[in-house]
């Protein structure tokens, strides 16, 4: 009997789990999930976490198919020319086919005080540390967010729901990806929740203190918590095992998602930059991604040319508290038109896409029976609009 193909995914995140489960599926390969954490993050929750309405986390027995091997553990380094991994806490895993799926986080903090007193919010870990630091404030307590994307928006709207006085600091302009109408659409919606937004000219921030954010043109702004959602950093790991990188140290890959250093390893999700041009870091492009890194590996176990990858979004989606949302739709190759779902239709329609992106997991890791690989899977709804 032929041995069975081993294949390592590191991460387990959207584009990870998607990925895993997908090559679940087949009988002759055995998948081996490598995730720091023994619960699967709902990363588009976090927010809610802050806010005490949503946990974030779903145990990874619901959304991972049961022939998938869970290791829960951190990868120190990846060996290329041994194809294995080293653990953090000891012990190698061995591959035929990597994986490399390690999704993103804070991105380090360039402004003076910002590390020592500001609170960042795109991990698990972060946002339950933030979360009692918000309890233990007095309900009157001002609270700055700095973060003009989807992250700020939405935790700036949960907090001021929960009756916080907030101050959201967007720098140059509210929701850079929204069209001029689906960005005043926001923008009411947070003056309805009481949020002070501050942008333009002068609204960067220049320095955080343990008290207070100070912006460019001199104001400062009394803070008791200071959020921190101003952008992604990726994991050094591929930097650190002698993988070429792009400049913010995604792996780089060809249009089929291959390492351009190794054919045995595919990226997939945040940390991935295909042909040196990386999509949007959302779990929107990690579900796709994570499908065409397991289709790319299961072309190469079969001896075939992969097909390059085909990325398609419909928008995005930002909750502004519980009952109210927008969903700015967009072309498929990711530009803001001028229509908008908003109002309590697009908070419904916001909830609905979280719940799918779960349900999808589900559902993929429960088709348990083998089945041949018939090419690209289309997008659904939920791994295009999450």
């Amino acid at each position: 009997m032929d041995k069975n193909t081993d294949v390592v995914v590191i991460g387990g995140g959207y584009a990870g789990v998607t990925a895993a489960n997908r090559l679940a599926h087949r009988d002759d390969v055995s998948v081996t999930l490598i995730n720091p954490r023994p619960d699967f993050v709902e990363r588009i929750r976090l927010h809610q976490l802050v806010g005490g309405t949503h946990a974030a986390v779903v145990d990874y027995g619901e959304v991972l198919a049961e022939n998938v091997r869970l290791v829960v553990d951190s990868v120190a380094t990846i060996d290329a020319a041994g194809r294995h991994v080293a653990l953090t806490t000891g012990g190698t895993v061995g591959y035929d086919y990597l994986i490399y799926a390690v999704g993103s986080g804070s991105a380090e903090p360039d402004v003076p005080g910002a590390a020592e007193f500001a609170h960042p919010i795109a991990t698990l870990e972060e946002a339950r540390r933030l979360r009692p630091v918000v309890d233990a404030a007095p309900a009157s307590a001002p609270v700055t967010v700095v973060g003009s994307g989807p992250t700020g928006i939405e935790t700036a709207a949960e907090l001021a729901e929960e009756g916080r006085a907030v101050t959201l600091v967007c720098g140059r302009v509210l929701g850079p990806y929204l069209h001029p109408r689906g960005r005043r659409s926001v923008a009411r919606a947070l003056a309805e929740l009481g949020v002070t937004v501050l942008e333009g000219p002068g609204a960067r921030v220049a320095a955080v203190t343990r008290d207070a954010v100070r912006l460019d043109d001199g104001r400062e702004l009394p803070s008791r918590v200071t959020v921190w959602a101003t952008g992604f950093g990726v994991p050094d790991l591929a930097a650190r095992s002698g993988l070429s990188t792009d400049a913010v140290g995604r792996l780089l890959t060809d249009e089929t998602l291959t390492s351009v250093d190794d054919a045995r390893i595919v990226a997939a999700g945040d940390a991935a930059a295909p042909a040196n041009a990386p999509f949007r870091m959302s779990c929107q492009a990690a579900g796709q991604l994570g499908t065409r890194a397991a289709r790319t590996v299961l072309s190469r176990i079969a001896g075939e040319q992969p097909a390059p990858l085909t990325v398609r979004f419909a928008g995005q989606c930002i909750s502004l508290g519980r009952r109210t949302g927008i969903f700015q739709f967009a072309s498929l190759d990711d530009h803001a038109n001028p229509f908008y779902l908003g109002g309590r239709p697009g908070a419904k329609l916001k909830e609905f896409i979280c719940k799918s992106t779960v349900k999808q997991l589900v559902n993929e890791a429960r088709r348990s029976a083998p089945r041949p690989d018939r090419g690209e899977a289309p997008a659904t709804t939920a791994e295009r609009a999450a």
